[in-house]
């Protein structure tokens, strides 16, 4: 049976007396569309981190495609994009020299990241801004930049905090639709989100996390029988959230 691309088991977090990510255990496989739901403080941005390497569990483990993101970084990193809501980009560059670094850490040679990074700034409507500064752009495009340099080594797992921050609808959309082709198409998506929005409209599954707890992951149909609520997503989220 093919491992889960996405895999968490009992991890615990803990910062001093807090514990932010309390024995969650979770499995996402292959070309999964997942949305994590929560309340603020909830865990969502702890967890997503913990996936990522930046931070190391308490206790238990996660692993990309496998390979425990602790015990074999590189493995899993090769398999991995990670795009934090807030992304980190390096101000003095171009968008395009920004992404011949990105494609290079991840090895590709100069004609795939050519091609791939073409193909996405076109997607994005990023043309006019690839031979700017990264430092005079907005929050929005710069986002876009994040997302596309994310998706340039073609990743098996897409993991992204807050995708739609600063961005307007119409820009909104376009992340949505290439999110979900790419899964439609095997690659697996982890959303962290506020916005049920998002998660009414592109996900497989939900999880909603609350108190660094796992209360409930399911299809929205299944949310629905476990919160009693036959009505919209919201009003599962509050039904859930208020009664654990």
């Amino acid at each position: 049976m093919e491992p889960a691309m996405i895999e968490l088991d009992q991890v615990v977090k803990k910062f001093g007396d807090l514990t932010a990510v309390n024995h969650l255990t979770l499995k996402i496989g292959r070309g999964e569309f997942f949305a994590m739901l929560g309340p603020n403080a909830a865990g969502k941005t702890t967890t997503i981190k913990l996936l990522a390497g930046l931070i190391k569990p308490t206790s238990g483990s996660a692993r990309i495609c496998g390979f425990d993101i602790q015990t074999q970084p590189l493995e899993a990193r090769r398999r991995l994009a990670y795009v934090p809501d807030f992304p980190f980009l390096y101000d003095k560059l171009t968008a395009w020299e920004f992404f011949r670094f990105t494609g290079q850490l991840f090895r590709l040679d100069a004609r795939r990241i050519n091609q791939n990074a073409e193909e996405l700034i076109a997607r994005f409507h990023l043309s006019e801004y690839a031979d700017r500064p990264l430092e005079g752009l907005s929050h929005g495009t710069r986002q876009r930049i994040a997302i596309v340099s994310a998706l340039l080594h073609d990743p098996e797992v897409f993991v992204i905090d807050e995708p739609m921050v600063g961005l307007d609808p119409q820009h909104a959309r376009v992340v949505k639709d290439v999110l979900k082709e790419r899964s439609l198409a095997g690659m697996t998506v982890l959303v962290s989100t506020h916005q049920l929005s998002i998660a009414e409209e592109m996900a497989d599954r939900i999880g909603i996390i609350h108190g660094g707890k796992m209360i409930a992951v399911g299809t929205r149909d299944e949310l629905r029988r476990q919160s009693g609520s036959a009505g919209a997503l919201e009003e599962i989220f509050l039904s859930l959230t208020a009664s654990s």
